[in-house]
């Protein structure tokens, strides 16, 4: 089974999005319209991408003290997606969009990232130009958003400092107003920033004309003093070289200088940065600072990005998955050709009978099991928050809030269900090799190690978890979480009536009930400290019921016609439900044990005892 027939089966069998061409927005693509995408995707990866995934882990960035040298298949890879128009593909016909479904552009781009995510294809720059889009001026928009959709300059988020990693309320980069008539700048009121910020992906490279960093800084009082806490950040463009109304480069270098590149344990086919804003290698016009134009108003940075933030969480989660499904296919080719041992039994010693394909060992068995099992059902986590994004954005009013309040609360999951369990997927497939797989002559610890990084970034797996438990499950006096429960029941309820199903639909309801059960109790004391203190282990529990969901729910589509059921795709899938109902939602009883009782164990432990 291939991942562009999985991707079909979900996409058309399971989520129906051939039904959005009946929107106005989308009026004008069909299935065929689709696949072409997919088509092209799939092919541009199979041939730029993946057969350049090692050469970019081994030659990594190098800094001359001028300019970043990547290798020559990177540019080729990235000239690819940008003419295949996919940074835009979402967008408005006038903005040189395609105006894709959301779920279409995310199906497409997941090919990339199983080919080489270490390349790239364009997440950070579709981010950037989408929150202008949302928060920017009409000339930003042109400016900025049109050449970054058209591939022409690349975007950044510039959130993280060297001494406040996570902790955003603790940005010390400065913005001052520039100059007494700043305000009259077309593009956007003008500011001087300095400071430093670390962790950039692409902060520095040759592969586009210009660099559109957005950048979070606080803005100095007429004391001179910054603002504490989130409440003083404010967001600013400040390019890379200074762009005229027009869109086209002064050719003014900003005061924007790397000063440093970060060496990874993975993903290092991608540039990684330490950037220094006003520092005076690039003065512009005389003056200490780097030129930024502030987005939207001041001290509502944060809220702004966060656009850009949400949407890369999901775009990690797809790359997490990715890389999981990456090396689910690596295992199940050798496992399908590896010789090794012989049948249990009283032959089992015997060296004159034939070895056995380790496939044919249950122990194999179930490790593949295991990773189809999380690495497909987080791709259709993925794809039905996607869904949920279209409905979103067109659906009809009171639907669209719906999706709106389910994306806030499955969002920490999206992210952080698939870089916790597709990366133990990754570790998996390097068992099912054997020794070989510890080495460089499989890709399979590549896969591992650029994995790694997506329990970190966009946000850390504590941060997720705080959020989820501490925020989401809260908001709206509960209701989103109520709109979550209302779905997983109605899956459930229709799953009761079909025999083969209908034990799990009971599993999947008693889950729920002991996540809700867990929420109340954590918030009894209403003590955050008491609440969050085991915030990780409600993560996990509730994203290990909602991919229990998820699979039903596949489960029910894969049922859903005779001589669809009988296929080989379909029986792999009813197989991986019922792996993930026996082997996997189990676990959430000892997760949640110690969310309800509001153990102390790991809060109280004192630090001269470690």
């Amino acid at each position: 089974m291939s991942l562009r027939s999985t991707l079909d089966f979900l996409l058309f069998h399971w989520l129906q999005v051939e039904t959005l061409n009946q929107r106005a927005r989308f009026a004008d693509h069909s299935r065929e319209t689709f696949d072409a995408v997919l088509d092209t995707c799939e092919r541009i990866a199979r041939e730029k991408y993946a057969p350049n995934n090692r050469t970019v882990d081994i030659q990594e960035p190098q800094f001359d003290g001028e300019k970043v040298i990547l290798p020559q298949v990177t540019y080729e890879a990235q000239k690819a997606y940008a003419e295949s128009g996919m940074l835009s593909a979402a967008q408005d016909f006038e903005m040189g969009g395609m105006q894709l479904p959301y779920a279409i552009e995310a199906a497409a781009n997941s090919f990339f990232a199983c080919a080489s995510v270490s390349i790239g294809s364009g997440m950070l720059t579709t981010g950037n130009a989408n929150l202008l889009m949302v928060h920017g001026t009409p000339l930003q928009k042109e400016v900025f958003s049109r050449n970054e959709f058209s591939g022409r300059f690349s975007g950044t988020m510039c959130l993280s400092e060297p001494q406040a990693g996570s902790s955003l309320g603790d940005v010390a980069t400065r913005a001052v107003p520039d100059g007494a008539d700043f305000e009259s700048e077309p593009l956007g009121a003008r500011y001087r920033l300095t400071g430093n910020k670390m962790w950039i992906s692409a902060g520095e490279h040759e592969l586009t004309e210009n660099i559109i960093h957005l950048v979070l800084a606080k803005i100095a009082g007429a004391d001179g003093k910054l603002v504490a806490g989130t409440r003083g950040i404010s967001l600013f463009i400040v390019p890379k070289k200074l762009v005229g109304t027009n869109g086209q480069l002064t050719g003014v270098r900003n005061d924007v200088a790397m000063a440093g590149l970060n060496h990874k344990l993975g993903w290092r086919g991608t540039v990684n940065t330490l950037l220094n804003f006003g520092e005076g290698k690039y003065p512009v016009g005389g003056q200490a600072g780097a030129v930024g134009y502030l987005v939207g108003k001041p001290g509502e940075g944060l809220r702004c990005m966060f656009h850009m933030m949400n949407e890369a969480r999901i775009g990690v989660g797809i790359a997490a998955t990715m890389l999981g499904m990456a090396g689910y296919f690596a295992s199940l080719d050798y496992a399908k050709t590896r010789p090794q041992g012989r049948a249990m039994g009283a032959g089992g010693k015997d060296v004159s009978q034939p070895q056995l394909r380790i496939i044919e060992h249950a122990d194999v068995k179930r490790m593949l099991l295991a990773q189809k099992s999380y690495c497909e059902g987080a791709l259709a986590l993925e794809l039905y928050c996607a869904r949920l994004v279209d409905e979103q954005h067109t659906g009809a009013p009171e639907l669209a809030d719906e999706a709106r309040l389910l994306l806030e609360v499955l969002t920490p999951i999206a992210k952080s269900w698939p870089s916790e369990w597709c990366l133990e997927a990754n570790s998996l497939a390097i068992q099912i090799h054997g020794g070989y797989g510890y080495t460089r002559d499989f890709p399979v610890e590549q896969y591992w190690r650029d994995n790694r990084l997506n329990m970190i970034h966009e946000g850390t797996h504590g941060i997720q978890a705080m959020d989820l438990l501490g925020r989401k499950v809260l908001m709206e006096n509960g209701r989103g979480l109520a709109l979550l429960a209302a779905r997983i029941t109605a899956t459930a309820q229709r799953a009761a009536s079909v025999p083969d199903l209908a034990a799990h639909a009971a599993a999947l309801l008693g889950a729920l009930q002991q996540v809700g059960s867990a929420t109340q109790a954590a918030w009894s004391t209403g003590k955050p400290s008491d609440a969050l203190a085991n915030a990780v282990p409600y993560m996990q529990a509730f994203g290990h019921t909602v991919l229990a969901w998820i699979w039903l729910d596949v489960a029910l589509a894969a049922q859903s016609e005779a001589e669809v059921a009988s296929s080989a795709a379909n029986v792999g899938r009813l197989a991986a439900a019922r792996y993930f109902y026996h082997y996997e939602l189990p676990k959430i009883g000892a997760w949640l044990q110690v969310v309800a009782s509001r153990d102390p164990t790991c809060a109280d432990m004192a630090e001269d005892a470690f």
